[in-house]
C-alpha cells in the first residue's frame, strides 16, 4: 500500500484497515481530506529529496532527466495530475515547457504557492480531480502523474479517458505508481515486507476508517500490470515504455514501505509511457 508511516512525531488519528468496495465518491472525499491532513508532514519529510524544482518518479530517486520518459517538453503544453507542491511541474517549466498542475488537495496547492513565491518559478495550479479534468479537448501535448494520484482513483477508466480527451493526437501520457506486485506484501520496509500475504489478483480496495468518527479516511485501489495495459489500449494509447527502477547502490532512505532491504530484491515503482494514437492509427474494434 501507499506511504502510511513516515514520521511518528506527526499526530495521526487511530484507524482500522479494511478490504472492501469503495466507489469514486467515497475515495475522492477520503483521499482529499487525507492529503490535506498529510501535506505538511509530506513536504517536511520529503521536500529536500524532491527539491523545489526537481523531478523524481518515485522513492528510488529515478529522475526525469535520466529517464526521459516525457520526451521533449520545451515549448510544449504539459499537465501534471496529482501535482502536489508542483516540484515536477516546476522542473518542466525550467526546461521551457508550459506546465500546469492539478491536485485534489487544497493544502498541497498551498505548498505549491509557497514554493512559487520562494523560488520565483510559478506553476499555475487548479484544484480538481483526474476523473473530471477542467480543460478543453486537445489542450496538452503531455500529461503526466508522478507517484501519487492514479492509485487513489476508483473510476480509473474515466481518468484515463479524460487524459485522452485533453491530449492532442500523438501526445504523451506518462505516470508512475506503486508497483502492482507490492500489493501482495505488507507495507513494511523490513524483512516482513518481503513475505507475500495476499493475492496479486485480489483487487478489493484497501480502506482505512477513522476509529473516532467512523469516517473513511483513506482509500487505495489496485490494478495488475495487465489491467494497466488493457486500460491504456482501450483508451487509444500505445505503450512505449515500462520502467521498473532498481534500488540505487548506497541509497538508504526510508519512504514508508520503501527501503533498500526490499528495493534490492523486488520492484517498488512502475513507470509507464504511452502515446495517444491518431484516428488513422487507432486499433481495430
Amino acid at each position: 500500500m501507499q506511504d502510511r508511516q513516515d514520521v511518528e512525531a506527526w499526530p495521526h488519528p487511530p484507524v482500522t484497515a479494511h478490504r472492501r468496495v469503495a466507489d469514486e465518491d467515497e475515495s475522492r472525499r477520503a483521499n482529499g481530506a487525507d492529503w490535506d491532513r498529510y501535506a505538511d508532514e509530506y513536504q517536511a519529510t520529503h521536500g529536500d529529496f524532491l527539491g523545489d524544482a526537481g523531478f523524481v518518479w518515485g522513492p528510488e530517486g529515478l529522475t526525469e532527466e535520466a529517464a526521459r520518459i516525457l520526451g521533449e517538453v520545451r515549448d510544449r503544453d504539459v499537465l501534471e495530475v496529482g501535482s502536489g507542491a508542483g516540484q515536477c511541474s516546476r522542473w518542466v517549466r525550467r526546461q521551457g515547457g508550459r506546465a500546469v498542475g492539478l491536485d485534489l488537495s487544497y493544502r498541497q496547492l498551498q505548498h505549491s504557492r509557497r514554493i512559487d513565491q520562494a523560488s520565483g518559478l510559478v506553476v499555475p495550479s487548479v484544484l480538481g480531480t483526474a476523473t473530471a479534468l477542467p480543460f478543453p479537448d486537445d489542450s496538452f501535448d503531455v500529461v503526466f502523474s508522478s507517484f501519487g494520484a492514479l492509485q487513489f482513483v476508483a473510476d480509473i477508466d474515466l481518468a484515463v479517458a479524460e487524459t485522452a480527451r485533453v491530449l492532442r493526437p500523438g501526445g504523451r501520457f506518462a505516470f508512475s505508481i506503486t508497483h502492482p506486485t507490492r500489493w501482495m506484501f505488507p507495507d513494511d520496509p523490513g524483512e516482513e515486507g518481503l513475505t507475500a500475504t495476499q493475492s496479486y489478483w485480489d483487487r478489493t480496495p484497501y480502506v482505512e476508517v477513522d476509529d473516532e468518527t467512523g469516517a473513511t479516511s483513506y482509500v487505495e485501489h489496485h490494478r495488475t500490470l495487465g489491467d494497466w495495459v488493457t486500460l491504456l489500449s482501450d483508451a487509444g494509447f500505445r505503450i512505449t515504455a515500462l520502467l521498473e527502477p532498481e534500488w540505487p547502490e548506497g541509497h538508504e532512505r526510508l519512504w514508508g514501505g520503501w527501503s533498500g532491504t526490499r528495493g534490492r530484491l523486488t520492484p517498488g515503482t512502475a513507470i509507464f509511457g504511452a502515446d495517444l494514437l491518431s484516428g488513422q492509427d487507432s486499433p481495430l474494434p
